[in-house]
């Protein structure tokens, strides 16, 4: 590839993960809007499937997008998901119903869910020849936390001053001038490697992933987790986690190696970034829901706080060249990302039910400044690690284990609320309360709340104990296979 062709694809690369980020969380804001025009009598009990189809075809596919990464190439896997994420885009605009919207939606999951780890896999070959350091795999990790932060006002935004319809049809002209720049500019090494899928593992990740985000989506929620059907799917996730685990140790090309966990960089950095997933959750939901709740600040406003995020981000971004070419390695930005997280979440933790809303802004932005630190370097960490004939697979597990995280943070932080929750009525009442009542509802919510944040608080410190496990060299990636270069 020459110059100008790695800047073209690396700008593809990441307005795709733009798309894919904002995608998650744009439509959150404009459920409302979808609901009043496609089905203002029942649509409302179905937007939580419009939510969940979208992040489980994406979780589901992950372990097999990794694979095909490393049998395929990654050019035409990349392009491959980018075509499915705007065939789905467009088909959600265009929806006459609820359940077209959600079976859209669920289609355009399945290509996100290449767009957020495949691409990574792109961005890791796009760095110069003899080049020690892919600054583009860390910028791409400022550009998805910028996009997750940025995802709620956007779609706030959009639905308030247009149609909620140009939330999807926005993807569009960007997504396709994505795809022309990566048809021209893509050069990519391909591995001679075995051709063969394990299609039966990847079925087995995704009944895993999809019953275990099911259960924490619904159990407290919908369900009660002692009730039969939250049980069956606890069931069912265990049993296929036994039957996947079984088949990784047993056939000859599994989807996710049981060798990649002998590298202690991988190892550590699936573990990390699955807590990083878990703190994530914390910062982004109940950020969002104490502002609307305890402070009365709109939906469409509340959005606007979690800028001072996506702007320590960027400054991390900007620094991080610097930074490493001072000397500061993976392991030096993991160290002190785990410690500026969880020192923020400490500062979070004394929130009260009139605490200065600069505070909060103070708060949020060191959250961006240490999980800028911690997206871009851990992906950065995890392909300088792996062996180069399972770089796809390698990549993708990390975005895996975060998605997994995620998921189990919105559980357990829920579950564990509602518990410390001592006020009048349950966390669910709190909206409909008034006068003393109220009062009395939201100082013990912040209390919970309070909680809360000093539990995601010990996650990172936690995260910060096994980054000072990581070895203080960086191992030199096997090769493992003679590289081919694909058209």
């Amino acid at each position: 590839m020459t110059e100008t062709q790695r800047k073209i694809g690396l700008l593809a690369c990441l307005v795709t993960i733009v798309l894919a980020v904002l995608d998650m969380q744009i439509v959150s804001a404009a459920t409302v809007p979808i609901v009043r025009d496609l089905d203002p009598e029942h649509g409302i009990a179905r937007i939580p499937w419009l939510i969940s189809a979208f992040s489980l075809a994406s979780a589901a596919m992950l372990p097999l997008y990794g694979r095909l990464c490393d049998v395929l190439g990654p050019r035409h896997v990349f392009l491959g998901a980018l075509g499915t994420f705007l065939a789905g885009s467009a088909l959600c605009g265009a929806a006459p119903s609820i359940g077209w919207l959600i079976a859209s939606r669920a289609l355009q999951g399945i290509g996100a869910g290449g767009l957020m780890s495949v691409t990574m896999v792109v961005i890791a070959h796009l760095g110069r020849p003899g080049e020690k350091k892919n600054k583009g795999a860390g910028t791409g990790g400022i550009v998805a936390g910028g996009g997750m932060a940025v995802g709620p006002w956007l779609g706030g935004f959009l639905a308030d001053h247009a149609s909620w319809r140009w939330a999807f049809y926005i993807n569009l002209p960007l997504g396709i001038a994505a795809l022309v720049a990566a048809v021209y500019a893509l050069r990519l090494p391909r591995h001679t490697t075995s051709r063969a899928i394990d299609f039966p593992g990847a079925a087995l990740a995704a009944a895993f992933s999809t019953t275990l985000l099911l259960v924490t989506e619904w159990g407290g929620r919908q369900y009660a987790w002692a009730s039969p059907r939250i049980l069956g799917l606890a069931l069912v996730s265990a049993a296929s986690l036994a039957l996947f685990l079984r088949r990784q140790f047993t056939t000859a090309e599994p989807i996710l190696p049981p060798a990649l966990f002998r590298v202690p960089e991988l190892r550590l950095g699936f573990a990390i970034q699955a807590l990083v997933g878990i703190a994530m959750t914390g910062a982004m939901y109940y950020v969002l829901v104490y502002l609307q709740l305890v402070r009365g600040v709109a939906s469409s406003s509340a959005g606007l706080f979690l800028i001072p995020m996506a702007v320590g981000m960027t400054v991390v971004g900007v620094a991080a060249g610097r930074l490493s070419d001072r000397g500061w390695s993976e392991r030096t930005f993991t160290i002190s990302g785990s410690a500026v997280t969880a020192a923020a979440f400490l500062l979070l933790a004394a929130t009260g039910t009139h605490t200065s809303l600069w505070q909060l802004r103070a708060a949020l932005l060191l959250l961006g400044l240490g999980f800028g630190q911690l997206l871009g370097q851990l992906v950065q960490l995890v392909q300088q690690a792996a062996p180069r004939p399972q770089l796809g697979v390698a990549t993708t597990a990390i975005r895996f284990f975060q998605t997994l995280g995620g998921a189990l943070g919105a559980s357990l932080f829920g579950t564990l609320l509602n518990r410390l929750y001592d006020g009048p009525g349950d966390v669910g009442s709190l909206a409909a309360l008034r006068g003393p009542a109220r009062t009395e509802g939201l100082t013990a919510y912040v209390s919970a709340l309070d909680t809360v944040f000093l539990c995601v608080a010990g996650v990172m410190t936690l995260s910060l104990l096994l980054a000072l496990r990581l070895p203080r060299t960086r191992p030199v990636a096997a090769e493992g296979s003679r590289e081919t270069v694909a058209a």
